[in-house]
């Protein structure tokens, strides 16, 4: 069969086979539009459908209904070949079928004709399944020996167990995990991506010297962040989960603000609220969780435990998820290992976040102490091999903190990426700055790094940490290259020894903030069948400035999201209304819809690319207010990066209401080259988007029951797992 390919606009192409006609796109991330496929996505689905079509044929030719049989693909990547992939094919029948028609439909899917053709390449694992959504560990490329056990510093257990163990858990709360992607560029640094199968906006990373180190990081993040609840964070939980007995944790309490707004007085203490309330700025209202809603339920409060005393002080969930992010989260195989792994990331954050904001020149660690860890070594010189210089530094300050640093530098763009990492080992934490550095990037990835500066403002700036924070991709200043180093360098070591290493170290890191003066306040998360925990450090531990509270907090959501969720139905007033607080809000006009109200909608839909600006403009087409949208659509084509199709509609539309707003033009003149132009299609969207026919075109009507939108669906189903495995634990316990 021929197959001719034309090139479209942008990455889209268009092949033409038969009679038929396929365009192939890339997704936004990847710089296309998304509106179709991409070639290998092709490429996957044509083997399921293949399969899928054999079990119909088999099914049909013995009268077999197919409403109850289900099938799926999941291609799993070889960490050491991306090119070497298996094909998993299952298919759940249900009961009723024999077995001789299951033999005989496993056999069909056998036949598949595409399986056949890429035999030589692939290889495709078939096999009936209880149920698609169990058997998290199927999914998994790493199966470690039963009988091995690889011990790494700061592990308790060794890492076949720790793997087995959290895979475990994750298949007991219904969750499919795959791993998606592998790294390895240089010896001994391996990272790779995992993600609910049925949820993809949730997955961690992981990184590690080997690919079983590296599995059982990535699962680690992926259990912390469930017990943290950090992958649902911003998001609106659905009506059913705001109303419900708990929302975020049954320990949970809720608290309403006092008279004019002011905050209730069983939550945060004394010492908190001198840092997050110092001018007496913030009141209740600030503090509702975006999550539920449920301004009439109050503010959501979860308990901390103080470490200097041991009372329990109730944090704002809302303050926790605007100011922390996903700092100070971790889980392990025991509280103390997870303890340590938090503290560390906070210090880790905290001390990389004083050197670069204060412009600090670290000591170079020796190369006569390099080459104690040859492991580690041998990364570096993959690097410097490849043509990146790669400096090594001491990060603790003169000894004081259990950090290490990795910098980067690119010669081929001039840019530099400092990489930090902690824990009490000198070695671990050498080798996490290291396998943070690459965690997920290739050579060609390093080609993206921001240039340093002289210019101390462009460093210092709140975002810049941020940026830091996300990927370590914020700007470096050219005085932390100083050959004249700020302090003497330190072979320190804040170890633990024995079997209780992880007690002693976890001991030694909470020593080391009481000694700094900071309170310390943990929660510990153990419903879910692993143990986690989350530790805040006020005033030292936030990612995100204490004024966001005030002036950026995710909850300015419920301003909005009833209402755009119900847009369909709102009249004039109301939009009006609604158009008066968007004006009032000083929200940047480029910012997305989706983030703002809490909503994963289909990236590759108008409500997933939806903006502030381009809401306004709808608004203000159906208010018939022509002269305000006339402005927006200009600066919608001229700032916005959205599909083709969307752009050729507000060009058209731009077109008309020219004529329109102009009393020596009559639209009839040129209606018909309009439509030559535009197509007939796109040219009745725009007419009855000013005739009030067509009101917000492109977005489909839904509500706050969240109506056709399968994506925030699979998130909320995702969370739900949790809900309902913290409400079953409470009632055994019970």
């Amino acid at each position: 069969m021929e197959i001719k390919v034309n090139f479209l606009d942008k990455l889209r192409l268009e092949a033409k086979f038969d009679d038929f006609t396929i365009v192939a796109d890339q997704p936004i991330r990847y710089k296309g539009d998304g509106s179709a496929p991409g070639p290998f996505d092709y490429f996957l689905a044509s083997s399921a459908l293949c399969a899928a079509y054999f079990v119909k044929l088999y099914c049909v030719n013995r009268n077999i209904p197919t409403e109850d049989i289900r099938l799926s693909q999941n291609n799993i990547v070889d960490p050491e070949n991306r090119y070497q992939q298996i094909f998993k094919i299952q298919v759940e029948l249900p009961p009723e079928i024999s077995e001789a028609d299951r033999r005989g439909i496993l056999r069909f899917i056998d036949r598949c004709t595409v399986k056949k053709v890429v035999q030589a390449g692939p290889e495709f694992v078939i096999e009936e399944v209880e149920n698609l959504d169990a058997d998290a560990q199927s999914l998994l490329t790493l199966n470690p020996a039963s009988d091995a056990s690889t011990y790494i510093t700061g592990k308790d257990l060794p890492l076949e167990q720790t793997i087995a163990n959290m895979s475990g858990v994750l298949a007991d709360l219904g969750m499919k995990i795959e791993i998606a992607s592998w790294r390895n560029i240089v010896p001994n640094v391996w990272s790779l991506h995992i993600r609910d199968a049925h949820s993809p906006m949730c997955f961690t990373n992981g990184k590690g010297a080997t690919k079983e180190s590296a599995l059982a990081s990535a699962l680690g993040e992926f259990i912390e962040r469930l017990n943290c609840n950090h992958f649902y964070g911003g998001a609106f939980w659905g009506e059913d989960i705001a109303n419900a007995t708990f929302v975020h944790y049954p320990s949970e309490r809720w608290f309403k603000p006092g008279p004019k707004d002011a905050l209730p007085a069983d939550i945060l203490d004394a010492h908190c609220l001198e840092i997050y309330n110092p001018d007496g700025e913030l009141c209740g209202s600030h503090l509702y969780d975006t999550n539920s809603g449920n301004v009439e339920r109050g503010i959501c409060s979860l308990p901390f435990m103080r470490q200097s005393d041991g009372e329990v002080v109730y944090f704002p969930s809302n303050l926790i998820e605007n100011l922390f992010v996903s700092n100070g989260m971790s889980a392990g195989n025991t509280l103390a290992e997870a303890q340590v792994q938090c503290l560390s990331e906070i210090f880790e954050r905290a001390v990389k976040r004083e050197i670069l904001e204060g412009e600090i020149a670290l000591p170079d660690v020796p190369h006569e102490v390099l080459t104690k860890y040859p492991g580690i070594l041998a990364g570096i010189q993959g690097l410097e091999e490849q043509g990146f210089p790669v400096l090594v530094k001491d990060a603790s300050l003169g000894g004081t903190y259990p950090v290490m640093c990795v910098t980067l530098m690119n010669p081929r763009t001039g840019g530099v990426f400092a990489s930090f990492g902690a824990h009490p080992s000198f070695e671990v934490a050498l080798e996490r700055s290291l396998t943070e550095l690459l965690q997920g990037r290739s050579f060609e990835g390093l080609n993206d790094l921001p240039q340093p500066t002289f210019v101390s403002n462009a460093v210092t700036e709140p975002n810049n940490f941020v940026e830091h924070f996300i990927d370590s991709s914020g700007v470096v200043s050219w005085r932390f290259f100083s050959a004249k180093a700020n302090f003497e360098f330190v072979e320190w070591d804040f170890s633990g020894r024995g079997e209780n290493s992880n007690a002693d170290e976890s001991a030694t890191l909470f020593g080391i903030l009481e000694d700094m003066g900071k309170e310390v306040y943990t929660a510990v998360y153990d419903q879910l069948g692993a143990v986690a925990c989350r530790i805040l450090v006020p005033g030292y531990s936030e990612v995100y400035p204490v004024e966001d509270l005030i002036w950026d907090n995710t909850n300015k959501a419920l301003l909005f999201r009833a209402d755009i969720l119900n847009l369909h139905c709102l009249d004039d007033a109301a939009l009006a209304a609604m158009l008066e607080r968007l004006d009032n809000s000083e929200l940047d006009e480029h910012s997305d819809i989706a983030t703002l109200i809490g909503i994963e909608f289909d990236e590759n839909t108008c409500w997933g690319q939806l903006t502030v600006l381009e809401l306004k403009l709808l608004i203000h087409l159906a208010l018939q207010q022509f002269e305000a949208a006339q402005e927006l659509v200009g600066a919608f084509l001229q700032y916005n990066d959205n599909t083709v199709e969307r752009g050729l509609f507000y060009q058209a539309l731009n077109v008309v209401l020219e004529v329109l707003l102009d009393d020596e033009l009559d639209l009839e003149d040129y209606a018909v080259n309009f439509c030559r132009m535009f197509g007939k299609a796109r040219m009745d969207a725009v007419m009855g988007s000013v005739d009030g026919s067509v009101r917000f075109y492109g977005l489909t009507p839904t509500s706050m029951k969240l109506e056709g939108l399968d994506r925030h669906h699979r998130l909320i189903d995702s969370y739900k797992k949790l809900h309902m495995a913290r409400a079953s634990a409470v009632a055994t316990a019970s």
